[in-house]
Parts: C-alpha cells; sequence; structure tokens
C-alpha cells in the first residue's frame, strides 16, 4: 500500500480526495492536516466521510509520513511548502496554479504576486495530453477545472492544424468558487440567474492559451459564467475554421478526435445528435465530448462536460498520483456519473 496525505483537506477538493482515496484498493490516507480544524474528526467537516477514522491535524509537511502529499491549498501558499516536501522524498500533486506555468513570469502577471520557487518545475497534470512527462516528474501540477475541459476539447483541432480561432464560453457550477460563501455565491444572488465575470480577463485563460498555443499558434478567448449548480462545467468552443480546411466535414472531424481519444479511458466521445450532458459526468472522473457541427461561416461547435471538483480537480489529481505511482491509471476512478 502506497501512504498518501492530503494538506489543507478542509476544502471541497480536499473532501472529494477523501470520498476517492478512501475507496482507492492501492493507497492509505495517513494525514489529512488543516490549521482552523486541527483535532477534528473529517465527517465534522465533510459529512458525507463517517466512521473514516481520519482527524484533521496541524502537521508541518516535513513530519508527513507519505509516498504522495496532495497540496489542496490556496495558490501562493502551495510555493511556500512544496520545497520542503519533495525535500523528503514525497512525490506532489498540487491542486493550486503555482507551478502550472513554464513561465513563472506569465504566473505573476495573471496571479498578482511573486513566484518564489522557480527551481521546482511541475509537469502539466492533463495525462491525455502529457502522460509520459507525468511518469517521470516528481511534481505534478493539477490543471485547472475550466481548462481542463476547454483544452480537451479543442486540442485535436490544434494539433491538426485545423483553425486559427478558438472562443470558448464556459458555465460553472457554485462549487468551483470554494467552500467559503461570498455575496458572488449568495443563493438569492444565483438562483434564476446566469452571471458572466472576468469576461475577459479570468485566470484560467492564460493557462488555456499556454496551452493550446504548444501546438498551433491559435488566438484563443475565454469567458466564463456562474450558473445554479452545485458542480460541473459546460464548455460551448466556438472554433473558426481555416481557409486550408473551409471544407472539412463533421464525419472527418469526429474522426481525427476517435483518433486522439480512441484509447482515452476517461473520455468519451458522443455520438452524432447527441449533446453532452452535465448530470452524466457528476460525481465522475470522465469528459463528455460532442459537438461535432459546422455551420455555413466555418464554425465549428465543439461541447464537452466534466465534473468540475473530479475530472476538474481531485480525480485528476487521483488520475496523476496513479500515473507517478506507476499503477493502473484507472484506480480508484471507475465509477460513472450520477444521473439524474
Amino acid at each position: 500500500m502506497f501512504k498518501v496525505a492530503i494538506i489543507g483537506a478542509s476544502g471541497y477538493t480536499g473532501g472529494e480526495l477523501l470520498r476517492m482515496l478512501l475507496n482507492h484498493p492501492e493507497v492509505e490516507i495517513t494525514d489529512i492536516t488543516s490549521r482552523q480544524y486541527d483535532g477534528t474528526p473529517a465527517h465534522k467537516i465533510h459529512p458525507h466521510i463517517r466512521d473514516s477514522g481520519l482527524v484533521f491535524k496541524n502537521k508541518a509537511p516535513s513530519e508527513l509520513d507519505a509516498d504522495v502529499v496532495f497540496t489542496a491549498t490556496p495558490h501562493g501558499a502551495s510555493m511556500k511548502i512544496v520545497p520542503e516536501i519533495l525535500d523528503t522524498g514525497a512525490k506532489v500533486v498540487d491542486l493550486s496554479g503555482d507551478y502550472r506555468y513554464r513561465d513563472t513570469e506569465v504566473y505573476e502577471k495573471w496571479y498578482g504576486m511573486e513566484h518564489t520557487d522557480k527551481e521546482n518545475k511541475g509537469a502539466f497534470g492533463l495525462p491525455e495530453l502529457y502522460r509520459d512527462e507525468i511518469k517521470k516528474s516528481n511534481l505534478v501540477a493539477n490543471p485547472g477545472c475550466f481548462p481542463t475541459g476547454a483544452i480537451l476539447s479543442s486540442y485535436p483541432l490544434v494539433k491538426n492544424d485545423l483553425v486559427d480561432r478558438i472562443i470558448i464560453d464556459s458555465k460553472t457550477g457554485v462549487s468551483g468558487a470554494g467552500v467559503n460563501p461570498s455575496t458572488t455565491t449568495h443563493y438569492p444572488n444565483i438562483a434564476d440567474n446566469v452571471n458572466p465575470y472576468k469576461i475577459s480577463s479570468h485566470r484560467h485563460m492564460s493557462e488555456i492559451q499556454q496551452e493550446l498555443h504548444g501546438f498551433d499558434d491559435v488566438k484563443v478567448s475565454f469567458t466564463p459564467h456562474l450558473v445554479p449548480v452545485n458542480r460541473g462545467i459546460q464548455t460551448t468552443s466556438h472554433s473558426f475554421l481555416n481557409e486550408d480546411n473551409i471544407d472539412i466535414t463533421p464525419e472527418e472531424i469526429r474522426s481525427i478526435y476517435e483518433k486522439e481519444y480512441g484509447e482515452e479511458f476517461f473520455i468519451k466521445l458522443m455520438d452524432e445528435g447527441e449533446i453532452p450532458h452535465l448530470s452524466s459526468v457528476r460525481g465522475s472522473n470522465f469528459v463528455h465530448i460532442g459537438g461535432f457541427e459546422i455551420d455555413n461561416t466555418g464554425r465549428l461547435v465543439m461541447l464537452s462536460v466534466i465534473d468540475n471538483l473530479v475530472k476538474g480537480a481531485s480525480g485528476q489529481a487521483i488520475q496523476n498520483m496513479n500515473i507517478i505511482l506507476g499503477i493502473d491509471e484507472t484506480l480508484g476512478l471507475t465509477h460513472f456519473g450520477l444521473h439524474p
């Protein structure tokens, strides 16, 4: 059995890590940390996690006994503790944005803070694109939830140089804002409403651009919207075919996706006329991709859905853990979504 620990286990992503890791056949949770809830049983914070025997402890990173440590900490906090964890010999899967950028100056621009750990470079933790890099890494930077759905739905297009511009419109559930309530997430302000925010300046746009630009010089725009659901992200990508591919057919597009993702366990392509639904992936690590429609202006519409707390965070983190431990990538993650 491999030993795992979670730093910052009291939030939504921490609760999801607990929910799935407690059913993982190859790992044992040795520590869950929280300064605020030191000495508190896990189920007092995560009411669905009962009889686990786990108790929050205020432990220093160097005190953890683990093969892999998940850092479910805020942006800016991870970079302060990851070097200390790596010095213990443990591997790290970081769920913050601190190690997602190849250029720390880009991080500093979009996150508004100095990056204090420029020595440690993380593999970008999107297994469907970077599996070989993840296998060799001691530090994996788990992608953001918006970028996960957006990148996976567009990657085959830019890899094959089919489009020159992509406009991404994403709808997210309220859990994406984290466990602490705010005016923005107050029920009366969300219910019966669709709220766009940071319409041209969301920091996840830089992450999407970084990855898609790495395969082709495509222009990418992104706007998020908050919708009144608990969890899930539905992404609509409007991709404009370039002149060399203006006559490509939806059937040919789908064949390209089948070639790219046909062996990927967690990516499911919808049949013709099928629309991906949030409820189909809720609680699961699956990505459903559909659409494959082209209008008479050369606009290709692709749709993807993920659970923002699972494939968009904790499930993908476990997928990355499995890879760096050299065990079956799907362990602990094969359960289907909760529909209805």
